[in-house]
């Protein structure tokens, strides 16, 4: 079975992910690197043991952002996720705008948030190999490899959705494996006084070394280290029972790595001495030599790199789908909209974004997250939000196999959690991010007057997910 909306057009995708695959893509895109090479950030950032409730509030905003996916892609389940949703969305008010300005932002925010995966797995090769990292951070010799492992990841995505699925869920076992072994190390030298020894203050109103005071760029980090439980929305058109799978992935992978987070976090703390985490570079192989050894050190620091690769694997997969369906609907260019002719998938999604991944890897973590972050905020996030409750009023025969629990609550909560985080971002970031959505708005602008589409054309209102579909022009 193919994506719904080009169910007559051969090549098409196919739909071969089942649950477990589902929820083992979005847990592997999420748990690569991030948190090994974060949480140190993380607790400099908000001053102390007190960054674990970083992770939960982080993890609040993510649940309550996900059940928007969950409705989301449940009701829309093709290739692309958001566009689909904003296109269905807003077409009644600004036509294709926003669809557009969201793959435009889709191209640059989701491979710069896979560039991170790499910086972070070379930062943990520096463990391993000697002359890869220094106290100034990569050497070249570190970004040569990062160039070759990404050049890798690209040609291990051209293969089968079915293959691609069982060798995800190979790499979901290896990321757990190295979770859990951190997290048991760290536990099997841990020292509850030491975890949950709060600074002096921890908790005041005031002061950049406060919770509070550092709550700001610490959910920055704790939302990046969550990003990635949407990846299945974007394979939503080679899902099996996507009314059913969708929603459940979603859920399962941020409750499920929220609970990993944690423990690490925590286990962290209690193992390494404060002031020694905070300027740590691989955090986890600290923890593990300090327990194991040496030996046994690096062949964990091993997976977790596999598990980074795993993480930018997962990532790519699900990113290079997002222009398909827009360049299928000529909102896009059109060789976005090409599938391979015997493996079924983009080639131009895969290749643009694996490039896109190789020039952000060449900058710093930090860059890198905050631009992604605000990038990804300002189209797909706020404008999500208002997808769902558009939607609720424009099309309430829109079949949702899956509703909202609560709602409008889960919704209010991610909008006020967004606007936070975005508030939050450097001014760099966000400059550029607002810079970024102006170049695309122009070049909107040049499409849809070649197209003649609003606003130099009529709207083209077509609910294709409507259970009763109605087609109309409006001027």
């Amino acid at each position: 079975m193919s994506s719904p909306t080009r169910s007559g057009e051969p090549p098409a995708l196919e739909r071969k992910i089942g649950p477990l695959q589902a929820t083992a893509i979005n847990m592997t895109q999420m748990c690569g690197i991030g948190p090994f090479v974060t949480i140190p950030a993380m607790v400099a950032t908000m001053g102390g043991p007190q960054a674990m409730f970083g992770w939960i509030i982080g993890a609040i905003i993510a649940l309550a952002d996900g059940l928007i996916w969950a409705e989301l892609g449940a009701a829309m389940p093709g290739a692309g996720g958001t566009y689909l949703y904003l296109r269905e969305a807003f077409q009644y008010r600004t036509g294709r705008l926003m669809p557009f300005l969201f793959v435009w932002s889709a191209v640059l925010f989701i491979p710069l948030i896979m560039s991170t995966g790499i910086i972070g797995l070379v930062q943990y090769l520096g463990y391993l190999i000697p002359g890869v990292t220094n106290d100034a951070g990569t050497t070249p010799l570190g970004k040569i490899i990062g160039v070759g492992i990404t050049l890798v990841i690209i040609l291990a995505l051209f293969r089968r959705i079915g293959q691609i699925s069982k060798l995800t869920t190979v790499l979901f076992v290896i990321m757990l494996a190295a979770v859990l072994a951190t997290i048991v190390a760290a536990f099997s030298h841990f020292s509850a006084a030491q975890a949950f020894d709060f600074t002096p203050g921890a908790f005041s109103s005031a002061g950049e070394g406060t919770f509070w005071g550092g709550l700001g760029a610490g959910l920055i980090i704790a939302i990046y280290d969550y990003l990635g439980y949407n990846t299945t929305a974007y394979l939503g058109g080679e899902v099996r029972e996507p009314g059913r799978t969708l929603p459940r992935s979603i859920v399962f992978s941020i409750l499920g790595i929220m609970g990993l987070y944690f423990l690490l976090q925590v286990g962290v703390l209690g193992s390494i001495p404060l002031e020694q985490l905070k300027d740590a570079k691989s955090v986890a192989s600290s923890v593990l030599e300090q327990v194991w050894g040496t030996g046994a050190a690096k062949a964990i620091t091993v997976l977790i790199v596999i598990a980074a690769i795993g993480s930018v694997f997962a990532g790519l997969l699900g990113g290079s789908r997002v222009p398909f369906e827009a360049a299928r609907d000529k909102v896009f260019l059109p060789m976005f909209g090409k599938l391979h002719p015997k493996l079924h998938l983009p080639t131009a999604g895969v290749l643009t974004m694996g490039a896109i991944t190789i020039l952000g890897s060449l900058f710093t973590l930090t860059t890198v997250i905050n631009a992604a972050v605000a990038t990804l905020v300002i189209v797909q996030s706020l404008a999500q939000v208002a997808a769902i409750v558009v939607l609720r009023r424009r099309q309430p025969n829109l079949r949702r196999p899956y509703r909202q629990w609560l709602y409008p609550v889960p919704t209010l909560v991610a909008l006020v959690g967004w606007v936070y985080i975005y508030l939050e971002a450097d001014w760099l970031s966000t400059g550029l991010s607002l810079g970024w959505i102006a170049v695309g708005a122009i070049a909107y602008l040049v499409y849809a007057k070649a197209e003649r589409t609003w606003p130099f054309g009529p709207k083209e209102i077509k609910e294709a997910f409507a259970s009763t579909e109605t087609e109309g022009v409006q001027a």
